[in-house]
């Protein structure tokens, strides 16, 4: 089998299986284990998957340009903003992270709901521009053009003295292994202040991060109170974590 044959089938069966494990998989194709961990290293620099010990995990597809991420999953999208939005009550103090699923979120909010809503992202502010009866909270910074938050030693402070009720938090990857995670050490670390900050995590996961690993951990899965999906309960969620189908 050539290398790029036997690259394009590690990527299947990792799309079929959800991991790879070299001792076997090297049997497998009788090759050795140094062979199968080059190409794994070889793919792991295209961004296809995330190396972890003894194997890897899928890659998550969202680490794109803004523009390029408002268009994927847009249904998704949608269908989890609702089951979010319907998860907010009068009068309660919510943190909501940025990313365009969130966009969603703020799109099916009540026009009428009464509540504080504090954020990071200039994009979520100014879309709440038409809810009248929100309180927003806008913690700025360096803005990191990735995401399009603010970032930095203020925002992290905010967040710091915050108590909230409810923190929508984004990432860009759910698997069992890995948690949550995503794709920037300092965008991590500051979603880690916000899981402290709020009594109630919730994230809502489009189909492509789920069983997907970005390399900075943000949290375990069982910090969450809530995983909203478009599908079924992942088996693998744990069983003090609140399921939500969008």
């Amino acid at each position: 089998m050539l290398t790029s044959e036997r690259k394009t089938w590690l990527l299947d069966r990792l799309k079929r299986d959800g991991r790879l494990v070299a001792a076997n998989l090297a049997g497998e194709l009788s090759v050795s284990e140094d062979t199968l961990r080059r190409d794994l290293r070889d793919l792991a620099a295209e961004g296809r998957l995330i190396r972890v010990h003894g194997g890897a995990l899928p890659a998550s597809p969202t680490h794109r340009p803004l523009a390029h991420r408002s268009g994927m999953q847009a249904e998704a999208k949608a269908r989890l903003g609702r089951a979010g939005a319907g998860l907010i009550r009068e009068g309660q103090v919510v943190i909501v992270d940025g990313g365009t699923t969130h966009l969603a979120l703020v799109a099916a909010l009540p026009v009428d709901l009464s509540c504080t809503i504090v954020t990071h992202s200039p994009g979520i502010a100014a879309a709440l521009e038409p809810f009248e009866r929100v309180e927003v909270v806008l913690f700025g910074g360096r803005l990191y053009r990735h995401s399009m938050v603010a970032m930095g030693a203020g925002v992290v402070e905010g967040y710091a003295r915050l108590r909230a009720d409810l923190c929508f938090l984004g990432v860009t990857g759910v698997q069992a292994d890995a948690g949550l995670t995503t794709g920037d050490a300092e965008e991590a670390a500051l979603k880690r202040v916000m899981v402290a900050a709020a009594a109630e995590v919730v994230v809502l996961a489009t189909p492509d991060k789920l069983g997907a690993v970005s390399p900075w951990g943000v949290e375990r899965l069982d910090r969450l109170a809530r995983l909203v999906t478009v599908g079924d309960r992942p088996d693998w969620l744990p069983p003090g974590v609140e399921h939500l189908a969008g």
